[in-house]
């Protein structure tokens, strides 16, 4: 049986990258990371682990697949939570809020 081992993002900083989404997910950056790659165990059990790797061009378009968050309390205040930790409101919504990481890439909590 095939599994899921791990989800790749392409950015411009890895070590900004991991940082920010181990702090949404509850986790540590791995402490070999760099700004070239770096690595974010998943938190809990189940979860596929995230790398980040350098690429030199920028995002250009919408993400094709994105990460569901469900919010362990009210949407609003997880919402606000990233948004500290650097995400940005695209769309907000009563059940369902679109954000975006600090490179832009979109995501939702729920």
């Amino acid at each position: 049986m095939t599994y899921i081992k791990s989800v790749t993002f392409d950015c411009t900083d890895a070590l900004a990258q991991a940082t920010f989404w181990a702090a949404a997910l509850g986790s540590d950056v791995d402490e070999d990371s760099t700004a070239d790659r770096a690595f974010v165990e998943a938190a809990g059990w189940g979860g596929p682990n995230i790398w980040f790797q350098r690429v030199p061009e920028p995002k250009a378009a919408k993400n094709r697949q994105h990460f569901d968050l469900r919010a362990p309390g009210p949407v609003a205040d997880e919402v606000a939570r990233l948004e500290s930790l650097g995400a940005r409101v695209l769309q907000r919504g009563d059940d369902l809020t679109v954000m975006a990481d600090p490179e832009g890439n979109e995501f939702c909590v729920e």
